[in-house]
């Protein structure tokens, strides 16, 4: 190939990779969101839980990771821990038929989960992009498939957001169920500003304060606290994160969202319980940030405060999001369940889990560490 030839085809190929990065980047101003303006800021203002210029936390809470970049690339470049699961993550189909009745979850995959309960069906926290960042070229990436295309999700009356995290709030997704379904957005204070830019009709956002309630097919939703922070940029908790609380007339369920622990849980417990099941974060811990995200031990002492039965953990399996080993936050969570008498059930991304049987627990994911 002659100099001039070789120059042509170079030339071309980092043209078509600038449009490349270009193309994979325009997604990024989008995805960042919106601050809240007009009626919706007056609102935030209003918030007991607003001053400042920022939402607070029920107790005080360090949401800064403070001087951990030189552990944290010591152990990501030579800790050796396995933050990867050794083979393939069993991922089933869910069924198809509805349950018509009584109280199922439905595990996705991290924190995405499709509660049916007595007839209506609730979305929590879908996120089905390969990766949970603005990017799509770069952040954590999926270490197994979603169970099901979005588009093959059954319709659903309410999709109910923790946090406007990517890993909990991811922008293609809204996108995509503000086409395919006709179900309202409920959502913490502010977070409707995001999911306003990204074309989501005003009549299918709901805006929740901590303690407020709305019912929708039947079910009564109501915002409670949590211990964490938001932000999709530089600027931190200009939105609210929430738990959630699930009533129909026969059964309750609790979602903690992302938190860390913190005495609230027994009071939500008395105001609210006792709960069927709860849905409990228990992974992407770290000793740097106990104020932000619970331990396993911390789900089932939070479980018992809630007064729950069932519980199921989320927010682990999925996303490399801290140094832990992959396996860690559900073998922690089972030993620590036994040893205190809870009722634990972990299904595999896809499974199915009828709460007044739940499954054995078997160990499933032992096979992979």
């Amino acid at each position: 190939m002659g100099k001039q030839r070789r120059r042509r085809v170079l030339g071309l190929a980092a043209v078509a990779g600038v449009a490349a990065v270009s193309w994979a980047a325009r997604d990024i101003p989008p995805s960042l969101g919106r601050r809240p303006t007009g009626a919706r800021a007056d609102r935030v203002r209003r918030s007991p839980q607003f001053r400042d210029g920022a939402f607070h936390n029920p107790v005080a809470t360090r949401t800064v990771m403070a001087n951990t970049g030189r552990r944290v690339i010591r152990e990501f470049l030579f800790g050796g821990r396995k933050r990867r699961p050794s083979g393939t993550i069993p991922v089933l189909t869910p069924p198809g038929d509805p349950a018509a009745e009584g109280l199922h979850i439905t595990w996705y995959g991290h924190a995405s989960a499709l509660v049916e309960v007595d007839g209506a069906r609730v979305l929590v926290d879908p996120v089905w992009s390969d990766r949970c960042s603005p990017s799509r070229l770069v952040g954590p990436r999926r270490l197994h498939p979603t169970p099901l295309p979005l588009e093959e999700v059954p319709p659903v009356d309410a999709i109910l957001i923790s946090h406007d995290h990517y890993d909990h709030l991811d922008m293609a997704t809204v996108r995509a169920l503000t086409r395919t379904q006709i179900a309202p957005f409920l959502v913490p204070l502010g977070v409707g500003a995001h999911l306003d830019r990204w074309g989501v009709p005003a009549d299918r956002i709901v805006e929740l304060d901590w303690d407020d309630s709305a019912t929708v097919a039947g079910i009564r939703f109501t915002a409670t606290a949590a211990r964490h922070f938001s932000g999709r940029a530089f600027g931190r908790d200009r939105s609210l994160w929430s738990s959630w609380v699930i009533a129909s007339a026969q059964h309750r369920l609790f979602y903690t969202g992302d938190s860390g622990y913190f005495p609230g849980y027994a009071e939500i417990g008395e105001a609210h319980g006792p709960f069927d099941a709860t849905l409990i974060q228990i992974g992407a811990y770290d000793p740097a940030w106990p104020d932000i995200h619970m331990f396993p031990e911390d789900a089932v002492t939070a479980h018992l405060e809630l007064r729950g039965g069932v519980l199921i953990p989320v927010h682990w399996a999925t996303f490399d999001l801290a140094l832990h080993t992959w396996a860690d936050p559900i073998d922690r969570l089972w030993r620590e369940a036994k040893a205190r008498d809870v009722t634990l059930a972990v299904p595999r991304p896809g499974e199915r889990v009828s709460v007044a049987d739940p499954p054995v627990v078997d160990g499933w994911w032992q096979a992979l560490t």
